[in-house]
């Protein structure tokens, strides 16, 4: 009994201190071990990720290697302005920006718009041929190679270009009008109040095409037609003849 009693003690002894050493080396929670091991796994993820915002920051960045050449911008036309200083300021920006860009279709458009404004028609046909060879379907440049055309007395030739100008933009009541100003030049009077019909039709408060559609009336002898339109266009426009 004394032998059992010493042994049974010191196997409670050494169950004891066992416990007692396990206690001290692992933590009391279980849960809050897997939590931390997860907190230091997304720890080590988001350092082992990359950072998207910077790659893409990275991936959009200029090269620097691109020469100022390569990036630099074709100028913009300048907007045509309403005055003759403006009109040849106008003209020496265009020149500036052709001399970079000789095919810069606005460029060589404004630039011909401004000539036909100061009156030289002769210097804006070559511009309004090098911008229709570069978009032969634009109506706008049609219709000012026409006007040019006019104000150089080739009202043939106007007539033309305002019929493509018509051509590509049905809607264009400016080039109705003009063409049947150079229609009235060759005394084509019918054709001319067809011509400004048309654009009375698309804009009803022309005052100009109706005084001229007035002034065609009366070169046909229809006096009434005529002096309705040429009222009509003194009640729009106080300035137009009666």
């Amino acid at each position: 009994m004394r032998t059992i009693l010493p042994t049974f003690l010191i196997c409670g002894a050494t169950l004891l201190l066992t416990t007692q050493c396990a206690r001290t080396t692992e933590p009391d929670s279980p849960a809050y071990t897997q939590s931390d091991a997860a907190r230091r796994a997304v720890a080590m993820e988001e350092a082992a990720t990359p950072n998207l915002d910077t790659l893409g920051a990275a991936a959009t960045a200029p090269d620097a290697s691109l020469s100022a050449a390569a990036t630099a911008p074709v100028p913009n036309a300048p907007t045509l302005p309403t005055t003759p200083a403006d009109y040849r300021q106008a003209i020496r920006t265009a020149d500036a920006g052709l001399k970079q860009h000789p095919r810069n279709f606005d460029l060589l458009l404004t630039r011909a718009k401004a000539h036909t404004q100061l009156g030289h028609y002769a210097e804006a046909l070559p511009d309004y041929a090098a911008a229709l060879r570069l978009k032969s379907t634009d109506a706008n440049a049609y219709r000012g190679r026409g006007l040019a055309h006019a104000g150089l007395q080739q009202y043939s030739a106007a007539i033309s270009d305002f019929s493509k100008a018509l051509k590509y933009n049905s809607q264009d009541k400016e080039a109705y009008y003009q063409r049947g100003q150079a229609q009235l030049k060759k005394l084509n009077f019918k054709a001319a109040i067809n011509d400004f019909t048309q654009a009375i039709a698309l804009d009803s408060t022309y005052a100009a095409a109706y005084e001229a559609r007035g002034t065609s009336y009366s070169s046909v002898n229809q006096p009434t037609a005529a002096r309705a339109d040429l009222e009509k266009a003194a009640a729009l426009k106080p300035t137009a003849r009666r």
